[in-house]
């Protein structure tokens, strides 16, 4: 899909900045600007690097200041705000049209010149290319300034004071960083000047209103009468380009991109085409080989390899929860899996991811969070090591991998046994055979707000979903040991237990919907969307009429074009806006607010208990259709974490959310299957 933002998108600046964009390269490093070419938050940047893959993420170009002279006239191209009284850059008034399909691409016009920008990131490089071709009609030679204002430092670390930045022959270092620049066009050192740039998009969050950004040399190219140009600048914090030359010259060295432009052996303007080319080819087979049909599952299928990096440590692949805020966890990879990796295909990076998980068990639970350095995992969550059951099983089932089964079947066994006996953070089996979790300041379920000593969503007790997961893996188990030649009786025998006491404790018949956790509390018949899964997992307890009640409960209660709701908003607790300070935001976070990806497991739900008939798979698809303006907004082409309960319009919290894509590419995958019977 192509999306397109002209004048009538961008009457204002804020208008402008509503849309940002997405590059990554498969390490955690990402490119994110938004549409007016500003940034609007402190983790937003032309390069941030990962230089230590996925979450060692520093900040190298926080943005680009461009200039355009046109004989004695001088305008801006970029946009930006400041905090202090600087006045504005306002190039957006000259912006034509934004587009992004596989890469973005603004084109500017001022007084007879047309400039056009590109940028891609190397696949597995911390390497921003930025091409530009200048079409000169205006009767005048005209001149183009790019000035790199850098950060050097983590990407969520507003910068408070200079630093000093010392520039050689292209490369710039400060403390142990150092950044290559590569062009065809004038580089030169300027002295160093610094801007305070304001984040507004922080700011209503809680967060840094402002941040400091320096810069140490400028980029110039003059482009005479009736001429066009093109300029290329490569931003690298490594050697730039290497993968890229290596590919088209078959070549078994690997120069940075300085030595390929001095030594004549690929010029700068080659070599970031050669980057561009790159990144549409791969998009463009991630696209080809997802095996979906609809325009929009396709564009989302090539959404989900946003989030799909390597660990360094692990030497494996993950999964990034989202952009830009979050690493990989567990539970965000477990449910975000199947969608990112086995609807489209990716089977490879599927086992990759599986196997991560099955290495680092540990006392039955997997981690919910890698942490970088000498810090162990932590394994703080209840459901990951039961969605990691779930997606082995639907990783067998895709791949018929009976190997993989063996691999795997060990590990899995560890985890239901340390639920039978409990385990840390106040896992286990009660003598219903039901799991309970947490206590203390415990947040082990997705639920996991814990701010100020405050638990929001406690769900300490016995939670739907961790329940319906533990029915669904002890009848995986029951299947798996058949198939080692083992005993599965047990397993199975259990899973009859569980039900019976699911069906009795959780379904309340006069209401017609399940109770979100056995607790002795209140919460306890708050009506939340974690019933869903009770109905979408492969193995229910529910009888059939129970299933569609639930669905029926969730549609009418919880159900918005964008998303579930977290709660009902005739609840006394719900909070159905979001924004604020982090307690604020905190609070509403699982108390009302509109998150999108348990709406794929509602979609699924839906299609189940209507028999996954034809008629059910048009009307799911005629509500996908409220994905297309989700994608327009925020993030383009992306779908975000969370909106607002009452009123979802405009995307909150991460800007592009991994579990939130991998959901909706599965439910397309459901639609297009059942409509390709027809």
């Amino acid at each position: 899909m192509r999306f397109v933002y002209g004048k009538q998108d961008m009457r204002t600046a804020r208008r402008a900045e509503e849309y940002c964009f997405l590059l990554t390269n498969g390490l955690g490093g990402y490119a994110s600007v938004t549409s007016a070419f500003s940034v609007s938050r402190c983790d937003q940047g032309i390069l941030v690097a990962a230089v230590k893959a996925p979450n060692e993420r520093i900040t190298m170009v926080h943005r680009l200041s461009e200039t355009l002279q046109v004989g004695e006239k001088t305008v801006f191209l970029s946009t930006q705000h400041f905090a202090d009284k600087t006045a504005p850059e306002d190039g957006y008034r000259h912006l034509a049209t934004f587009s992004y399909e596989y890469e973005p691409c603004w084109t500017y016009q001022v007084s007879g010149v047309q400039v056009t920008r590109r940028m891609a990131m190397t696949f597995e490089e911390n390497t921003t290319a930025v091409l530009y071709e200048i079409e000169n009609r205006s009767g005048q030679s005209c001149t183009f300034r790019t000035v790199p204002f850098l950060r050097f430092a983590p990407k969520e670390e507003s910068q408070t004071r200079q630093k000093k930045f010392t520039y050689t022959d292209g490369q710039i270092r400060s403390g142990q960083y150092a950044l290559h620049i590569t062009t065809n066009g004038t580089l030169e050192e300027i002295p160093a000047c610094w801007q305070t740039l304001a984040y507004p998009e922080d700011e209503k969050d809680g967060r840094a209103k402002k941040g400091k950004t320096g810069a140490c040399c400028a980029v110039e190219i003059t482009v005479a009468v009736g001429e066009t140009a093109r300029l290329a600048v490569i931003y690298s914090a490594e050697k730039v380009g290497a993968k890229s030359f290596v590919a088209a010259t078959e070549t078994e060295n690997t120069p940075t991109a300085m030595e390929i432009g001095k030594s004549g052996l690929m010029d700068p303007v080659t070599l970031a085409e050669l980057i561009l080319t790159a990144q549409r080819e791969r998009l463009q087979q991630l696209e080809e080989s997802c095996g979906l049909t609809d325009p929009v599952a396709r564009h989302l299928a090539v959404s989900a390899d946003a989030y799909i990096a390597q660990r360094e440590s692990t030497g494996g692949k993950t999964i990034l929860a989202g952009y830009p805020l979050f690493s990989d966890w567990g539970r965000d990879t477990m449910i975000a899996l199947p969608g990112c990796t086995l609807s489209t295909g990716r089977f490879e990076d599927a086992k990759s991811i599986l196997r991560t998980f099955l290495a680092y068990e540990q006392d039955g639970l997997v981690p919910n969070l890698f942490p970088e350095g000498a810090q162990q995992p932590m394994y703080n969550t209840v459901d990951a090591a039961l969605l990691l059951i779930d997606c082995v099983w639907q990783y067998v089932q895709r791949t018929e991998n009976q190997d993989f089964v063996a691999e795997a079947y060990p590990v899995l066994e560890r985890i239901v046994a340390a639920y039978q006996r409990g385990t840390k953070h106040s896992i286990g089996m009660d003598e219903d055979g039901l799991i309970f979790a947490g206590g203390g300041l415990d947040q082990v379920t997705w639920m996991d707000v814990c701010v100020e000593g405050i638990l929001p969503t406690p769900r300490h007790g016995k939670p739907v979903e961790i329940n319906a997961y533990w029915y669904n893996a002890l009848r995986i188990m029951e299947i798996f040991a058949g198939q080692m030649g083992l005993d599965g009786t047990g397993y199975g025998a259990l899973a009859t237990r569980v039900k019976e006491a699911f069906v009795e404790k959780f379904y309340i018949t006069e209401q017609g919907y399940l109770r979100d956790v056995l607790s002795g509390t209140r919460a306890d018949d708050q009506l939340r969307c974690n019933q869903i899964w009770a109905v979408s997992m492969p193995f229910t307890m529910l009888d059939p009429e129970q299933e569609r009640n639930v669905v029926d409960a969730v549609y009418r209660h919880l159900y918005t074009p964008c998303g579930l709701r977290t709660l009902s908003p005739e609840d006394p607790e719900y909070h159905g806006s979001y924004g604020g300070p982090q307690l604020q935001r905190d609070m509403a976070y699982h108390q009302g607010t509109t998150w999108v990806f348990p709406m794929g497991a509602y979609y699924r739900a839906y299609l189940k208990v209507h028999g996954r008939s034809v008629e059910a798979a048009r009307t799911v698809r005629a509500q996908l259709e409220a994905l297309e303006p989700m994608m327009r907004e925020g993030c383009v082409g992306q779908l975000p974490e969370i909106y607002e309960g009452d009123f979802p319009t405009e995307s909150k919290g991460c800007f592009g959310q991994a579990w939130s894509v991998g959901e909706m590419v599965r439910v397309f995958e459901d639609v297009e299957k059942i409509l390709a019977e027809i």
